[in-house]
């Protein structure tokens, strides 16, 4: 990637920086002091990059640029627990990430990886934006170098869940994910970072068979192929078999570790005891963790169902749940009052000018 002539150098691995340091006469070493100082300082000037030489310190000026984004603008909740950040790439593309405080005062972002979505979920307010750009890595690892500057709190959860489709930037998202994981990155847990997709099959195969241990999170949001063709027509080409086969892989390949199933509760689309109990059929046999999130509304024709439906939904669900056999969660987003729930992130002036 390239800004104002300059390669950026926001989002490269150790080995890619030593690379760079050979390229530039620069001792290998040096990479990984620059590693430090980029992901586990979040350091951009190199002038305060301290036990580099002089040498490397100019090469740095001379040839790179550490800043992939701008803050724009920030959106605090009523309660003051969730914080939407709008940020700006180096050439003028507009994305959001969102950082939330949980009542246990665990620090959770939720990421971007693309600025924009072109999958057309009917319901997500982010698919109204098409598809403007894949992030880089270093775009990626920006948002959390920024929000973790300007709230000034570690982090210690990482949610592939803003704008865009991760798997439809597979390189970028895992290349990030691995320099959050590294122990002078970010240093987070794989148990602590989620990749979530609509379900690109081909890319969850690559996933299983890279080995890849960060948890996975798949968008069902319905209980029949004839509901979810509607609602994520991604489903005409992996339906929700594919999607129970593909499970099936994963498990087998990581005996401790399951996927989630999303499924976000929708007035009259999939709320009904009907789907409750189709939906328990559906995933008796996935051995996984299925997470209902009551939707959040935006401007569109989809409503969020009352509590007692939302409840009734649980219940059945739950009685229907025979040996246990998959795990239920549920998700009341935070953030609604200032449109920073799933779902929500969408901007209107799609590229800042």
């Amino acid at each position: 990637m390239v800004h104002d002539n300059k390669m950026i150098l926001k989002g490269l691995n150790v080995e890619e920086l030593k690379s760079w340091c050979i390229d530039n006469n620069l001792s290998g070493f040096r990479a990984d002091q620059i590693y430090e100082w980029l992901y586990l300082h979040g350091v951009n000037n190199p002038d305060k990059m301290g036990n580099l030489s002089k040498k490397c310190r100019d090469a740095i000026h001379n040839t790179q640029s550490l800043s992939t984004l701008k803050l724009i603008s920030k959106t605090v909740s009523e309660n003051k627990q969730t914080v939407k950040y709008l940020f700006q790439t180096t050439d003028s593309y507009l994305l959001e990430a969102v950082s939330m405080i949980t009542e246990s005062n665990r620090h959770t972002v939720c990421v971007s990886s693309q600025s924009g979505c072109n999958l057309g979920c009917d319901f997500c307010a982010t698919a109204k934006m098409g598809l403007l750009k894949n992030l880089s890595a270093g775009e990626i690892i920006d948002q959390l170098i920024m929000i973790r500057r300007l709230s000034n709190t570690r982090i210690d959860n990482v949610v592939y869940m803003g704008m865009g489709e991760p798997f439809l930037n597979y390189s970028n998202v895992i290349k990030s994910a691995k320099i959050l994981n590294n122990q002078k990155g970010f240093n987070i847990s794989v148990n602590k970072i989620t990749i979530s997709t609509v379900g690109i099959v081909s890319k969850i195969k690559k996933f299983i068979q890279d080995e890849e241990r960060f948890g996975l999170a798949i968008s069902l949001n319905a209980s029949n192929d004839n509901v979810r063709d509607v609602i994520m027509p991604i489903n005409k080409k992996w339906s929700i078999q594919d999607l129970i086969e593909v499970n099936k892989s994963y498990v087998k390949k990581n005996k401790r570790k399951r996927i989630t199933f999303e499924y976000v509760l929708m007035d009259g689309i999939n709320s009904s005891s009907e789907d409750a109990i189709e939906l328990s059929k559906i995933l008796q046999s996935a051995k996984c963790k299925v997470n209902i999130i009551p939707y959040n509304e935006t401007d569109g024709k989809y409503k969020r169902p009352s509590d007692g439906i939302i409840n009734k939904f649980i219940k059945t669900l739950s009685l229907n749940n025979k040996n246990n056999n998959f795990q239920i969660m549920v998700r009341w987003s935070n953030g609604l009052d200032i449109d920073a729930g799933c779902g929500q992130l969408a901007i209107t002036n799609n590229k800042g000018e």
